[in-house]
């Protein structure tokens, strides 16, 4: 896709020349007329580089930099003035700009100097990615460097400064623990205990005890005392799993740990003080129970102070390779012959939706190590759902209506024909949306009216 690049310049003239000059480079070049005009196109179109003038109506282009240099993704600047003195080239540098160059301008000198500040940022942007993602790549046991994961990695990183109860909300197989676990990890609470349990796993007439401990002779085989969970996990975390599948009763007497940090052992009628962090996780819609009277309404709200939503890995895009090679790494360390994935493999592992996410991609794996013998895994060796073929229907087109497959070459020029209907014939416009030159468009435009008369001799014969 071609370089986005935004002219801020209030002279038609010149403004037409550097977008001519930057279109004829292979640029995707847009123009504003002013500061005011330019920031829209900024956040939404999200430029690589901006062209601007110093001297423009209203606000100058000196306060442009600030904001351009302030935002995640920032372009790189290039101011040009007619008044240029060493004064205003070296506020300008402070401030952040890339470069400065002064009118007349000479193109070429333009167009050399675009290219290096574009290499520059290139490189600086790879950089950045390489560090971001060797820092991501393992993050307190999740592995992953895509757009999704690593907005969830700041999300526990905020969450992990607070001490407030956190609500951790995912499918099935998409690593809640491990997010509890890193949130216990980034806390304060670090080197104290940290420990799990599935509220579904425990019979109902012993959970009320496993939480809360217990008193000597409370019941029937209750020897001694005991701390419970919540004691046994003073100072730390306590992950409360599948928080939606916890007694009523139960509920109640959480609520007030979490408002009073006390709690009263089953047979006891001593209120002890507790210090633990609660995170609860559920896949199930704590909402949808709330409204069905199985879940406690100012529980739920307490539990949502703090939130975390865990993606799905079909959201996760590249990490399915990564995880993928990971887990096969991790399984076959100790054996002597290492097989790789061929590429038809790890084509279905990224087209496979994966409804049981990391859990199902991790058992596909183990399937496959086993039944390639240490050979190349092929498709072949995974499981037999994903060496099907995925059919990607039409929105609104029932799956049994197949539609024959066309060439690259004959969608791109549908999809030609419909930008350039929908932008009114505007072949300026309608290459912006595209990515490419007007070069280019008409070079695709020609190509598309010299098939169809080949096709059209063709019929004719």
């Amino acid at each position: 896709m071609a370089e986005r690049i935004l002219v801020v310049e209030d002279d038609p003239g010149l403004a037409e020349l550097l977008v001519e000059e930057l279109e004829a480079e292979g640029f995707s070049v847009r123009h504003a007329l002013s500061v005011e005009d330019a920031w829209p196109l900024v956040e939404s179109w999200q430029p690589v580089l901006v062209v601007s003038d110093l001297r423009l109506p209203g606000a100058d282009g000196m306060t442009l930099i600030p904001r351009l240099k302030a935002l995640p993704d920032a372009p790189a600047v290039l101011l040009i003035t007619a008044f240029g003195t060493v004064d205003q080239a070296v506020e300008a540098l402070k401030q952040g700009a890339d470069d400065f160059l002064t009118k007349p301008l000479d193109i070429e000198h333009m167009l050399l100097t675009v290219q290096r500040l574009l290499n520059h940022r290139r490189l600086r942007t790879e950089v950045a990615t390489m560090r971001e993602q060797q820092r991501a790549d393992d993050f307190h046991g999740m592995i992953g460097h895509s757009r999704v994961m690593r907005q969830l990695y700041q999300r526990i990183r905020q969450v992990a400064a607070s001490d407030a109860p956190v609500l951790v909300l995912g499918e099935s197989g998409t690593g809640k623990e491990l997010v509890a676990k890193a949130i216990h990890q980034e806390s304060e609470r670090a080197e104290k205990p940290f420990r799990a349990v599935n509220c579904a796993g425990i019979p109902a007439e012993l959970i009320e005890s496993e939480f809360f401990g217990h008193a000597a002779g409370a019941f029937t085989g209750a020897q001694k005392a005991r701390g419970g969970l919540l004691k046994e996990t003073e100072g730390g975390t306590l992950l409360l799993d599948e928080i939606g599948e916890m007694p009523l009763d139960l509920q109640a007497k959480l609520l007030r740990v979490l408002q009073e940090g006390t709690m009263r052992p089953v047979g006891s009628d001593q209120e002890v003080k507790v210090n633990v962090r609660i995170v609860a996780a559920t896949h199930r819609d704590l909402e949808s129970l709330v409204d069905q009277s199985k879940f406690r309404e100012d529980l739920f709200y307490r539990l949502e102070t703090l939130s975390i939503a865990v993606p799905a890995l079909r959201e996760r895009g590249d990490d399915r390779e990564l995880l993928a090679q990971s887990i096969l790494a991790e399984l076959t360390r100790n054996n002597e012959h290492k097989p790789v994935f061929s590429p038809d493999a790890m084509d279905r592992i990224y087209r496979y939706p994966f409804p049981g996410n990391v859990r199902e991609l991790r058992n596909a794996v183990e399937r496959a190590v086993t039944f390639s013998e240490g050979h190349a895994i092929e498709a072949k060796h995974l499981p037999e759902r994903m060496q099907k073929d995925i059919d990607v229907a039409e929105p609104n087109t029932p799956s049994s209506a197949k539609q024959p497959l066309r060439s690259l070459n004959e969608v791109q020029q549908d999809y030609v024909r419909y930008v350039l209907r929908e932008t009114g014939g505007n072949k300026r416009k309608a290459a912006e949306i595209l990515g490419v030159t007007r070069r280019t468009l008409y070079r695709w435009l020609s190509d598309s009216t010299a098939e169809n008369a080949d096709n059209a001799d063709a019929s004719d014969a």
